[in-house]
C-alpha cells in the first residue's frame, strides 16, 4: 500500500473510532410524539417570575447572607422554601438553562453543535405557557425563543459586545436587566394589548442576570466586584418584586423563583464537578408556595454547610437541577415539558394533597409517556426473537401502576399515591436509560473488533517493510485466496441484510463493515506470522521481551497519568537515567547531564496545581528573558560552526525582538485591567499580529535543523507568552531544552549500536535530499525512540494541566487578544496554546528521523501502534455508572487520545512542511554551506 494510500485509510479509520463513541455514549436522549400533561386542577399561581443569577455560588449567596442579600435572606427565613440546587457537568450556561428551563440534561453532542441556537428539537416551560418575556444574555435567551412553537416568547438582550471582561463594571449588565424590566411594567400600563396580555394567566417573566459570572471570571468569586454584584441582584429583586406586585395590585397570584444556572471555582472557573460549581442556590416564594418552616431537629444533610450559613433552623430543600421544571410548571397550570425528567419536589408547594397527588401523577405519566415512546423505537427497529424489554416496567406492569394509582386517588389516599407516582417515577427513568443504551455492548464489540485488526494490520506491515526479522521473503507473496474473498463478501451480505432489517442508522453499518476489510487484510497478510514463527530461534528473544515487557510497563505508566498527572514526574525521573542504563553516559557525559537536569526540571511541571493557580505575570516575563538567553548562548555557541547569512541575522533579531515584547505585554494588560482601564489597543494589535505571523515566520529561516528549529521555538514561543499567566510561560523554553538535548542524545545512541555515516548536526538540512542508500531498517532501540515520542507528547497535552479539566481553561490566558466573551474565539485560541507544545514535539520528531537515518513513515508505524493500544486501553474504561463526573471523565480521556491519534497524523504532515519548506520573499545569491 502506497504511503498516501495508508495515510487516508488510516486517518479514515480512526475518524469512524474516534466518531463510533458518540453514537455509543453521547446520542440525544430527545424522543419526540408524547402527550404533555398537566393536572386539571386550578394552579395556585397565575404567573411566575424566574430569575437567574449566572454563576452564583450557594455559599456567596448563603454565607452572611444578611449583609450581604438581606432582602433574599429575609425570604429565606419568612415568606419562601430555599434549598440548594445540585447541578450536572459540564456545569456551563447553556446545559444549566436548558435543565432550569427545559427540564433535562442535555448531551455533550448537543452542546457541541450550537451555542446560541437550537441543535435540537425540544420542549420547555416557556413554550408551554401561554406569553414569555426574557431580558439577559444575547447567548441564552434565543436559544428558548428559537425553540418555542408558535410566537409568544419575546427576547430582550443587549449587544454581546457588552460581555467584557475587561469591563469597568460588569454589573451593569444585571442594572440594564432591571431597567428594562422596570421600562416594561411602566409601559405596559399604557398600551392596552399588551396590559390584556400580560393580565392572561400562565405567563413567564424570566431575567437573566450575567453581571455575576463576568465579575467571577475578571476578578474571582471572593474579590469586592462579586460580593458587590450580588448586593446589587438583591436589591434590584427587592425592587423587581415591589414593581410587579404593584402591577397586578397585590394579588397574590405571582410565584418567584430565583436560582443560579452553575456556580464558580475560587479561581473563577467553571464546567467541572467540583461542589463550588455543582451547589447552586434556590429560593421560592410566592402564590403556591410554602413559607419558611423552622426546624428545630437534625436535618439529613451532612455536609456541614447549614451551620456556616447559620441556617440549621430552617428547613433546607435541595433539588436536582431538571427538578425546577416541572416545580415552575406545577406552579402556574402548564404541562410539564414532555422531555423533562424532573421530578417534582413536593416540598416546596402549599397547597393540597389531592393537587399535590394530580400533580405528581402527571409527572409520572410524563416520564412514562417518554418510556413508552423509547421502548416502542426500540422494538420497531429490532429483531422480535433478539428484543429484550425492560422487565422492571412491561406493558402490564406499567398499566398496573397507572390503574393503582387512579385507585389510591379516587379513595383519597393521596400519599400512597403520591409514594407510588415517584415509584413508577424512578422505574421509568431507570427504563429510559436501559433503552438508550440498548445497542452500546453490540457497537462496542464492533468497535472493538475492528481496533484489534487496524493495530494487527500496522504490526504486520511494520514487520513487513520496516524490519529485519523476515528470513523467508517467498512466504510474503500474497496469492489471491478466493476462500478468503467468498468468506468476507458473505459476512458483509449478512450484516448487511441483518443492519437493513433493523432500520439501523447509516453509522451502524460504517462501524460494523469497517472490520471485514481490515480483517481481510490481517488475515491475508498471514505469511509474515509464519515467517516470524519460524525465524524465531534466531531472534533475541530475550531482548524483545524485555522491550515489550517495558513498553507495556510505559503504556500503563501513560494511563495512569491521565488520572494522576504526578505519573508523568515519575515517569521523567525514570527517563533521566536512560543515558546512565543505556551506557551513553561514559560517552557523552555533558550531553547525559543536560538530559538528567532537562528531565528533572521538566517533571517538576506535572506537580504544579491544574488549576486555581494565581496570575504571576512576573514568571511570564521571566520566560521570555529565559527563552532569550539560551536563544543567544545557541547563537553565540554555533556562530563559528555554521555561520549565519545576513538575512537569517536579521531575521532571528527580529524574533528576539519580538519575544522581549511579548514577554512584556502581558504585563502591561494586566496591568491596565488591574486599573479597570480596559484592554490597551496597541496591545491588542501586537498580540494578533504575533499570532497571524507565528506560522510563517519560521519559513523565511534557513533550513538548517537547528537554525530552522530556533526560529520555530522563538515565533511560537512568543505567542505562548501572550497567552501565559504564571509559571506555565516556563514550560516550552524548558520543553525545547530537553528537545534539544534529546535530538544529540540520539544522534550518540546511533553511533553507539555501530550505525556508520554519522554527520555532523549542525550541517544537516531538512530540505535536503535524502539519499535512499543510508535509509535503514528499524531495530529494537527504535521502540524506545517512539515510545519516547508519545511520552513527551503526553507531556505537552497534560504538563500545565491545560486539559486535566474543563475549569482549567481559564479566560484570562486570552486578555491579550480580547475581554468580550466569544466562546469560539477564546476556545481556539486556548487550544492554540495547547498545540504549542505539541508541535514543538512533532518538530523534534521529525528531526530525529532525519538525524537517525530513518523514513517518515517507519518511527510514525510504532507510534501509532502505542497511540491505538492506549486508545483501545481508555475504550475499555469508558463507563456508564458512577457520578456524571466519572462518566464525563472516561469519556473524554477516550476522546483525547483518540483526538490526539488523528492530531498527530495531521500534525506530522504539517510539521514536515513545517520544517523542510522555505519561503523567499526576496531573490538572494545563491550560499554554499561551508
Amino acid at each position: 500500500m502506497r504511503v498516501i494510500t495508508f495515510f487516508v485509510v488510516g486517518l479514515t479509520v480512526h475518524v469512524v473510532f474516534f466518531l463510533s463513541i458518540f453514537d455509543i455514549y453521547f446520542t440525544s436522549p430527545l424522543v419526540h410524539g408524547m402527550t404533555p400533561q398537566a393536572t386539571t386542577l386550578p394552579p395556585p399561581a397565575s404567573r411566575l417570575v424566574l430569575i437567574v443569577a449566572d454563576g452564583l455560588r450557594a455559599d456567596s449567596l448563603f454565607t452572611n447572607g444578611s449583609s450581604r442579600a438581606p432582602y433574599l435572606r429575609s425570604i429565606i427565613e419568612g415568606n419562601g422554601t430555599w434549598g440548594v440546587s445540585h447541578t450536572r457537568v459540564p456545569t456551563e450556561s447553556r446545559p444549566g438553562h436548558v435543565a432550569l428551563i427545559a427540564g433535562f440534561y442535555e448531551d455533550v453532542s448537543a452542546v457541541a453543535r450550537g451555542w446560541k441556537e437550537n441543535p435540537v428539537e425540544f420542549d420547555s416551560v416557556f413554550n408551554e405557557s401561554r406569553h414569555t418575556w426574557c431580558w439577559g444574555s444575547p447567548d441564552i435567551l434565543p436559544m428558548f425563543a428559537k425553540g418555542a412553537s408558535g410566537d409568544h416568547v419575546y427576547t430582550d438582550s443587549y449587544p454581546a459586545q457588552e460581555e467584557d471582561f475587561a469591563s469597568t463594571d460588569a454589573s451593569r449588565l444585571d442594572s440594564w436587566v432591571f431597567s428594562q424590566v422596570k421600562s416594561f411594567f411602566q409601559s405596559a400600563k399604557s398600551n392596552s394589548t399588551l396590559r390584556a396580555n400580560m393580565l392572561k394567566d400562565k405567563n413567564i417573566y424570566f431575567l437573566h442576570l450575567l453581571g455575576i459570572d463576568t465579575n467571577g471570571h475578571a476578578h474571582r468569586p471572593m474579590s469586592q466586584e462579586y460580593l458587590d454584584n450580588i448586593a446589587l441582584v438583591d436589591a434590584g429583586v427587592s425592587d423587581l418584586v415591589s414593581t410587579v406586585e404593584e402591577f397586578f395590585g397585590h394579588d397574590g397570584r405571582t410565584a418567584y423563583v430565583f436560582t443560579s444556572d452553575h456556580g464558580m471555582t475560587n479561581w473563577g472557573t467553571h464546567g467541572a464537578g467540583h461542589p463550588s460549581e455543582t451547589l447552586t442556590p434556590l429560593i421560592v416564594w410566592g402564590a403556591g408556595v410554602n413559607k419558611a418552616w423552622t426546624d428545630t431537629g437534625p436535618q439529613s444533610y451532612k455536609d456541614g454547610y447549614l451551620q456556616d450559613w447559620k441556617l440549621e433552623h430552617l428547613r433546607r430543600v435541595d433539588v436536582n437541577q431538571a427538578d425546577i421544571a416541572p416545580l415552575m410548571a406545577s406552579l402556574i397550570g402548564v404541562p410539564i415539558p414532555v422531555n423533562s425528567v424532573g421530578v417534582l419536589p413536593l416540598q416546596y408547594l402549599d397547597n393540597s394533597d389531592q393537587f399535590k397527588a394530580k400533580s405528581m401523577y402527571a409527572n409520572a405519566i410524563q416520564v412514562l409517556e417518554q418510556f413508552k415512546v423509547k421502548m416502542t423505537q426500540k422494538r420497531e427497529t429490532t429483531l422480535p426473537f433478539l428484543f429484550t424489554p425492560f422487565k422492571e416496567l412491561t406493558e402490564s406492569k406499567q398499566a398496573e401502576f397507572i390503574h393503582r394509582a387512579q385507585i389510591l386517588m379516587q379513595l383519597e389516599k393521596y400519599a400512597d399515591a403520591i409514594s407510588l407516582s415517584q415509584t413508577l417515577i424512578s422505574r421509568a427513568l431507570e427504563g429510559l436509560g436501559y433503552y438508550h443504551t440498548y445497542d452500546r455492548f453490540f457497537l462496542g464489540c464492533s468497535v472493538v473488533l475492528g481496533f484489534v485488526g487496524w493495530t494487527s494490520y500496522v504490526v504486520l506491515v511494520i514487520l513487513k517493510t520496516h524490519s529485519s526479522f523476515i528470513k523467508h521473503p517467498n512466504l510474503l507473496k500474497q496469492v489471491p485466496n478466493q476462500s478468503l474473498l467468498k468468506l468476507c463478501s458473505c459476512v458483509t451480505a449478512v450484516i448487511v441484510v441483518f443492519l437493513f432489517i433493523q432500520k439501523s442508522p447509516v453509522t451502524y453499518y460504517i462501524y460494523c463493515l469497517l472490520p471485514v476489510p481490515v480483517w481481510y487484510s490481517v488475515l491475508k497478510e498471514s505469511g509474515i506470522l509464519i515467517d516470524l514463527i519460524r525465524s524465531a530461534p534466531s531472534l533475541p528473544l530475550w531482548k524483545c521481551f524485555g522491550y515489550f515487557i517495558l513498553v507495556a510497563f510505559g503504556i500503563e505508566l501513560l494511563v495512569v497519568s491521565f488520572f494522576y498527572r504526578a505519573m508523568l514526574t515519575v515517569g521523567l525521573v525514570f527517563l533521566s537515567l536512560w543515558p546512565l542504563l543505556s551506557g551513553l553516559s561514559g560517552k557523552a557525559k555533558f550531553r547525559s547531564l543536560s538530559w538528567f537536569l532537562g528531565c528533572i526540571c521538566l517533571a517538576a511541571f506535572p506537580l504544579m496545581p491544574v488549576v486555581g493557580r494565581e496570575a504571576n505575570i512576573h514568571l511570564v516575563t521571566t520566560a521570555g528573558f529565559l527563552a532569550l538567553f539560551t536563544s543567544s548562548c545557541y547563537l553565540c555557541s554555533s556562530h563559528n560552526r555554521t555561520p549565519l547569512s545576513i538575512g537569517d541575522k536579521q531575521l532571528f533579531f527580529c524574533q528576539m525582538l519580538q519575544v522581549l515584547m511579548c514577554a512584556f505585554i502581558p504585563y502591561l494588560t494586566h496591568l491596565s485591567l488591574q486599573q479597570k482601564q480596559g484592554l490597551p489597543l496597541l496591545s491588542q494589535i501586537i498580540s494578533w499580529i504575533t499570532l497571524a505571523s507565528s506560522m510563517f515566520v519560521p519559513l523565511l529561516s534557513s533550513t538548517r535543523i537547528f537554525h530552522r528549529l530556533l526560529s520555530i521555538l522563538l515565533s511560537l514561543t512568543s505567542t505562548y507568552l501572550l497567552l501565559s499567566t504564571g509559571s506555565e510561560a516556563l514550560f516550552p523554553p524548558v520543553l525545547s531544552w530537553l528537545m534539544f538535548v534529546w535530538i544529540n542524545m540520539e544522534q550518540e545512541a546511533l553511533v553507539s549500536q555501530g550505525v556508520s555515516g554519522r554527520q555532523e548536526l549542525s550541517t544537516i538540512d531538512f530540505s535536503a535530499n535524502i539519499d535512499i542508500s543510508k535509509i535503514r531498517q528499524l531495530k529494537l532501540d527504535d521502540i524506545r525512540r517512539s515510545y519516547f515520542f508519545v511520552f513527551f507528547i503526553i507531556t505537552a497535552f497534560f504538563g500545565t494541566g491545560n486539559i486535566a479539566s474543563i475549569n482549567s481553561f481559564d479566560p484570562t490566558s486570552v486578555y491579550c487578544f480580547l475581554t468580550v466573551f466569544n466562546p469560539f474565539i477564546m476556545g481556539g485560541l486556548m487550544m492554540w496554546k495547547v498545540i504549542i507544545p505539541f508541535i514543538i514535539v512533532m518538530c523534534t520528531f521529525e528531526t530525529i528521523q532525519v538525524v537517525t537515518q530513518l523514513s517518515a513513515r517507519s518511527l510514525f508505524l510504532i507510534v501509532l501502534v502505542i497511540s491505538d493500544l492506549m486508545a483501545l486501553h481508555f475504550f475499555f474504561l469508558v463507563q456508564d455508572y458512577g457520578s456524571w463526573l466519572d462518566i464525563g471523565t472516561s469519556i473524554s480521556h477516550y476522546v483525547i487520545v483518540m483526538s490526539m491519534t488523528i492530531f498527530l497524523m495531521l500534525l506530522s504532515v504539517v510539521t514536515h512542511i513545517f520544517t523542510t519548506r522555505r519561503l523567499v520573499l526576496f531573490r538572494r545569491p545563491k550560499m554554499h554551506f561551508p
